[in-house]
């Protein structure tokens, strides 16, 4: 039964937050948030972007020292001096973003952080192997970073936890940049180390991961603990209800079924009446990695003014090189590319933003922004110069025009000048959007995932704007491995797998097993 109490009857909790409290400045992230996690079950936090999950779940490792409230740990006050000493404590944590050494092997960023002299690198591949046995983790210890794909890379982050044997785990958001078969395994994981007797703590938007691993949920809105739930795979509509505190009937069709609320319904858009014209056109792409593999192959695709078209594909199939050879980033071994007449193919990233295509990256973090860079200078990122005088940037007017976009796309900060590593993973993708969006000489939109890791509000925002800007007679190549998405949002949907296209067809819902065989790699 949901319960919109702050605090939860519970017998002999691992950990317990009471009413605790952190701020930044003068903007508060938590506000006297409660919540005992139990040994033995796994417990969901479920919350828009922005709500606090992320500063919860480092409040509890040490990375945050609250402003108010206590947490105690195994009976005993818990106030961690920092993550090592959470680590320390028998608390891990697996964080959004990866912190890994790309050029290192798997067992030296395992060992990385552990003391000379504490794990040999034989010990540590034996304890690899045993994890591998014992959760389904398997990883080749000589691996190199750089070459694993992002699940593998994923699993790097859990082994380094698990190897620590924590007796309570801390997963923020873990499943946002995994594959199906990728993320059962995961929830594999979790029960796993809850049946063991540890406690695990799952950050997630996805009702799916709710429905089958959650023991309990609690869910944040506003920095506040706004309800809890004991029996979370009845209570999904409740939860919902208190997460974005609406009704989940008014939710948009495609947020609906990303979150796995009934059955995918083609949403689509309504474009202006017009003739068709072609506005990106790609003539057989082609491009080899640094080993010489081929990674897109002979690819062929033209996409229409006001049209979206989808390209799905189990990750690693070509979708990312594709979207680097259209931002600029990747030049293809063969093949070209044109926006209207102009081609394209070959030319810098700032060639191709003055052309008209604007980028959404599937990596913001590595790609689409600066990190250390303000939210008013990433917003007008490409377009700094507008700004720019004798060298000197016009702060002020340049703050002025990103808190009007800031109104438009919700982008929610503490102002335009807060450092752009602040913002919740939505509010940062928001920005993202609302910069490539507003180019004033838009023609074509190249989306790479971009609604992963998104909360329910973000994902109706994200599609909302793409649908704003396909009626304005943008054309939209829209990058997703959430196949609903794709079949309630796009026009037509285009199937990659290993490299090459295997099929094409309208975006209809009733062709999801249809288009599910071709990603597989079964011809239609």
């Amino acid at each position: 039964m949901i319960s919109t109490s702050s605090a939860v009857e519970a017998s002999a909790p691992l950990l317990s937050l009471s009413q605790v409290t952190k701020r930044f400045g003068s903007f508060t992230a938590l506000s006297e948030v409660s919540l005992d996690l139990r040994p033995g079950e796994v417990h969901c936090i479920l919350g828009e972007n922005g709500a606090g999950k992320s500063t919860l779940c480092n409040v509890m490792f040490g990375v945050h020292r609250p402003d108010g409230g206590a947490m105690s740990y195994r009976g005993a006050a818990y106030q961690p001096a920092g993550p090592a000493d959470a680590l320390a404590q028998g608390i891990a944590m697996v964080h959004q973003h990866f912190s890994l050494v790309g050029d290192m092997s798997v067992v030296d960023n395992v060992l990385l952080g552990r003391g000379r002299g504490l794990l040999n690198r034989k010990e540590c591949a034996r304890q690899l192997a045993r994890l591998a046995d014992e959760y389904g983790l398997p990883l080749d210890p000589s691996a190199k970073i750089d070459d694993l794909s992002v699940g593998e890379r994923q699993r790097v982050e859990i082994v380094k936890c698990l190897i620590r044997d924590p007796q309570l785990f801390v997963l923020d958001e873990p499943t946002a940049v995994l594959l199906p078969d990728e993320i059962a395994a995961l929830l594999q994981v979790c029960r796993r180390v809850a049946a063991s007797g540890r406690a695990v703590v799952l950050v997630t938007h996805k009702l799916a991961e709710i429905k089958e691993v959650a023991d309990r949920v609690t869910v944040l809105r506003g920095g506040r603990t706004v309800a809890t739930s004991e029996a979370p795979a009845r209570d999904i509509d409740a939860l919902v209800r208190a997460m974005i505190h609406g009704d989940v009937a008014e939710l948009d069709g495609a947020v609906a079924s990303t979150l796995g609320l009934g059955k995918v319904a083609h949403v689509g858009h309504q474009p202006p009446p017009r003739s068709k014209v072609e506005a990106l056109q790609i003539d057989g792409l082609t491009v080899k990695d640094r080993q010489g593999v081929t990674r897109l192959d002979n690819f062929t695709l033209t996409v229409d003014r006001g049209e979206i078209v989808g390209v799905a594909g189990v990750e690693g199939n070509g979708q990312s090189e594709l979207a680097a050879v259209l931002a600029g980033m990747m030049t293809p071994t063969s093949g070209r590319y044109y926006l209207g007449e102009a081609d394209l193919t070959g030319r810098s990233p700032k060639e191709i933003t003055a052309a008209g295509i604007g980028i959404v990256s599937e990596d913001r973090h590595a790609v689409g922004c600066v990190l250390g860079m303000s939210l008013a200078e990433n917003i007008y990122l490409n377009r700094l110069d507008e700004f720019t005088r004798f060298g000197f940037l016009n702060r002020t007017a340049l703050q002025r025009e990103a808190t009007t976009l800031m109104q438009r796309f919700d982008v929610r900060a503490r102002g335009p000048g807060a450092p752009f590593s602040s913002l919740s993973g939505g509010n940062q993708q928001k920005a993202v959007l609302a910069r490539e969006i507003t180019l004033p000489n838009l023609s074509c939109l190249v989306a790479s995932q971009p609604t992963r890791g998104l909360d329910v509000g973000a994902v109706a925002a994200v599609y909302g704007h793409i649908r704003e800007a396909c009626g304005r007679g943008i054309a939209v190549l829209l990058v997703s491995s959430e196949l609903d998405e794709l079949l309630s949002v796009a026009d037509r949907i285009v199937v990659l797998y290993r490299g090459r296209i295997m099929g094409a067809c309208r975006a209809d819902p009733a062709r999801k097993a249809e288009i599910g065989a071709m990603m597989a790699g079964q011809a239609q």
